[in-house]
């Protein structure tokens, strides 16, 4: 077997290596100056040597470092912020599933965080061959929003949104990494919400909110979010792909801060949604330049 030449140095009892203390030790007796000129530039091919040695291992070892944080999973660390994560998809899109997959994977590891995941699905797609069954013209019009609050010249998918501020593209992990990091450790606003007393009355949801430090030109999000579903897609650009989903957003409405510090809302609830897997997202947002100042979420009893 066969190793690196740097691992084939041998040294002697005092560190030393043994051809380079001949080198020395020639050159400090050595009676012509031919021979002390050879002996020079021997010293100076080893050192060469031994430097691009070291500089070579200390590349390869920050290759290995870098790739290995690359493949870390997400960790954002706790801070007194929130962060709203929006997620434009469609299942029409053959682009759109590594977004789906990044956020999944946001939503496990930061599940104890105030990291709120939306995934919406536009329904623009849906003439390309299959239709979205989570797909809503509603979503894309919020999106549409986005673009004129963020002055984006068209929408696209995937796209994310965070705290209606940052958008980028939705596959985009280091991107997603540092905007979350970056809301949570910034203080939120004195403005606060909350949202309760969920409970399903006939074909409708219900709840109970509350603000606090809330000021005009606001409007009240709420959205009930379905946690998983997995669809096997038959036909478009994902034909024949089993494609698996997180947060779905299945009913969302939005409206105008009324300057109250509590009141109530409903949504209707989807056919097929079961409340164990359901819980609702709230959030106060800038009508004005779709900033979300305070945000909460709420699970069934």
């Amino acid at each position: 077997m066969h190793f690196p030449v740097w691992r084939r140095i041998r040294y002697t009892k005092d560190g030393g290596i043994p051809f380079f203390s001949k080198f020395c030790k020639e050159l400090a007796g050595c009676p012509t100056n031919d021979k002390r000129t050879w002996l020079m530039k021997g010293i100076k091919i080893i050192l060469f040597a031994g430097v691009f040695i070291m500089t070579a291992g200390a590349a390869v070892a920050f290759t290995v470092a870098h790739k290995q944080q690359a493949n870390a999973p997400l960790r954002f660390a706790d801070g007194p912020g929130f962060a709203v994560v929006e997620l434009f998809t469609s299942e029409g899109c053959s682009s759109c599933p590594p977004a789906d997959e990044l956020v999944a994977r946001v939503q496990k590891e930061d599940k104890d965080l105030p990291v709120y995941v939306l995934a919406y699905h536009v329904d623009y797609w849906n003439r390309l061959g299959w239709k979205d069954i989570f797909s809503n013209g509603a979503y894309s019009d919020r999106q549409r929003q986005y673009a004129n609050w963020l002055r984006l010249e068209s929408v696209y998918t995937p796209q994310i949104v965070v705290n209606g501020k940052k958008e980028f593209v939705g596959s985009s992990e280091s991107v997603l990494r540092s905007s979350i990091e970056k809301n949570l450790h910034t203080p939120a606003a004195s403005t606060r919400i909350s949202i309760g007393d969920l409970k399903v009355t006939g074909k409708q949801v219900e709840w109970a909110w509350q603000t606090e430090g809330a000021e005009k030109g606001l409007s009240l999000g709420v959205a009930l979010v379905q946690r998983n579903a997995v669809t096997n897609v038959k036909a478009g650009e994902n034909g024949g792909r089993t494609l698996s989903h997180v947060q779905i957003v299945r009913a969302f409405r939005s409206d105008e801060w009324n300057g109250k510090n509590s009141g109530a809302g409903h949504l209707d609830l989807p056919a097929g949604l079961k409340t164990g897997d359901a819980e609702v997202i709230a959030f106060l947002q800038n009508d004005g330049n779709g900033e979300i100042v305070a945000a909460t979420r709420s699970t069934f009893q």
